[in-house]
């Protein structure tokens, strides 16, 4: 029988419902696991484990009691540290926030507390969710449970970590150009992030906001199927929040891809890409056959252009969010001021410039340039036409094609530092996952191969916006057995 760390999803839920396994069991085995590698890997910034075994006790005895139990059924979470949780520090992996502690729960806190998850911790990230390796965190890097000298990919970097090493079975992070899915990649989890409007910004400290989007990281579909369940559906205090109804995603093991048309972008696997990552992608494709699929080319012309774009908007809006983070409304204030001899404008900077890391300056900058005055038209602007060409580009073929397959990411993990002092390196790493995000529609990624080195490789598919469950069925059915690729060496 396999350790608690290394069970599927179905595993533990059965066990938790048939009583053979309580949820103070499994919260203390969770725990026990980040206690052992959490200073290893640094996926948690905190952990509270009184309130989690308080939550795990109080399901158990309702349990007991006969009553109902939310769907989690007392399953451990973890939630990335830009999710506000009531009275518990949420710093966003930055200076700027270290003394914040929410006076309020996100949505999607809420909906775990309502559906008996048992939330343990809060998961490191890429400073404010702006970067590809977990590597700019005030609370320092994370690294990679299938190799600790490599990257975990980012900026949900925790929270893929996490998973991948048995620390939770369920994890939240949040995907504004990749996020989940290409740590998801590195890890050997599965990542989605849904269309946006599907699940709730409220309480998510933002990002780019026409962008962000909170999903879930799984050791398998069906977790992730599972997560995104209990936290789907509308909100009324998200105003870009959709009234759509959630479908039974936890329900589509097995089924049948016979019709399922699968698209397939020619402009993917060009220079750049990975010989072993194609090869792994391939294969997951060449499975999806197999189980009934049928695979045509598909075009997406504006596709090459998403980098440039998502590098206009996201700092744009970024430069935005992050202005009211200014040492007196909201965050940092520098202890290195003088009120008799300097002015408010050198408590700003000071306060800003101790406050944010590098990566987060770099793109308040650039955002506010392009923004600026004689530059709004030139950059912003067209960078807003791109991105409905884009979305065009993806409306023309899911005309023709339900899901489109290919590469995560172009290479597997990288090593840690390896594109830390390169930009332009780091946001390419991007490349496949971008254009969702600025297109607003679904994708995930699902493990489909190891490199010969032991790094896993991931499989992403895309749908239309709100097609879920088609999404999720495909990848149920695209998905590589664990014994296949292989255990993680942490998990």
């Amino acid at each position: 029988m396999p350790e608690l760390h290394e069970q599927s999803t179905d595993i533990l839920l059965a066990s938790l419902k048939q009583g053979d396994l309580s949820s103070r069991a499994l919260t203390t085995a969770c725990l026990a696991r980040i206690e052992q590698l959490n200073p290893k890997l640094n996926a948690f910034n905190r952990v509270d484990a009184d309130a989690a075994l308080r939550k795990a006790d109080s399901i158990d005895a309702k349990r007991a009691a006969g009553e109902a139990i939310g769907m989690l059924q007392g399953l451990p979470v973890g939630i990335k540290d830009n999710m506000c949780q009531s009275g518990v520090a949420t710093t966003c992996g930055s200076h700027m926030l270290n003394n914040y502690r929410p006076p309020y729960d996100a949505h999607v806190v809420e909906r775990l507390d309502a559906e008996d998850g048992v939330i343990v911790g809060k998961l490191n990230m890429d400073e404010f969710a702006m970067g590809s390796s977990t590597e700019t965190s005030a609370s320092g890097l994370t690294r990679n449970p299938w190799n600790t000298e490599h990257s975990p990919g980012g900026s949900s970097g925790g929270s893929a970590a996490a998973v991948a090493a048995g620390m939770v079975p369920l994890a939240l992070g949040s995907d504004t150009g990749g996020s989940i899915r290409q740590p998801a990649s590195f890890c050997g989890v599965v990542g989605m992030k849904p269309t946006y409007g599907r699940v709730s910004r409220y309480g998510l400290v933002a990002f780019a906001s026409s962008l962000d989007q909170i999903g879930p990281l799984a050791r398998d579909v069906h977790g992730a199927a599972l997560l995104l369940q209990a936290i789907a559906g509308h909100d009324k205090r998200d105003t870009t929040c959709v009234e759509s109804g959630v479908d039974d995603y936890s329900g589509l093991h097995g089924q049948s891809l016979d019709g399922l048309r699968i698209g397939i972008v020619d402009e993917h696997y060009g220079e750049g890409l990975d010989n072993e990552v194609e090869a792994a992608v391939r294969s997951g494709i060449a499975r999806l056959e197999s189980a009934g699929a049928t695979v045509k080319s598909v075009n997406l012309p504006h596709a090459k252009y998403s980098v440039a774009a998502y590098y206009l908007i996201a700092p744009s809006e970024a430069s935005s969010n992050l202005a009211r983070y200014d040492g007196i409304h909201y965050g940092h204030r520098t202890e290195n001021f003088d009120a008799k001899n300097d002015g408010l404008l050198d408590l700003y900077c000071r306060s800003r410039g101790e406050g944010f890391g590098a990566e987060v300056k770099r793109r308040i900058m650039l955002g506010t340039y392009a923004l600026s005055a004689g530059y709004y038209d030139a950059y912003y602007l067209k960078a807003l036409k791109v991105r409905r060409r884009i979305r065009e580009d993806f409306d023309k073929a899911f005309a023709d094609v339900d899901v489109i397959a290919g590469p995560v990411a172009p290479t597997p993990a990288f090593r840690i530092g390896e594109k830390k002092n390169d930009p332009l390196a780091m946001y390419l790493s991007d490349i496949y996952t971008i254009s969702a995000n600025l297109a607003g529609i679904p994708g995930i990624s699902v493990p489909c191969g190891l490199t010969s080195a032991g790094l896993p490789i991931g499989l992403q598919m895309q749908a239309p916006a709100f097609s879920e469950t088609s999404l999720l069925q495909a990848a149920a059915m695209a998905e590589t057995p664990r014994d296949t690729i292989g255990t993680c060496p942490m998990s």
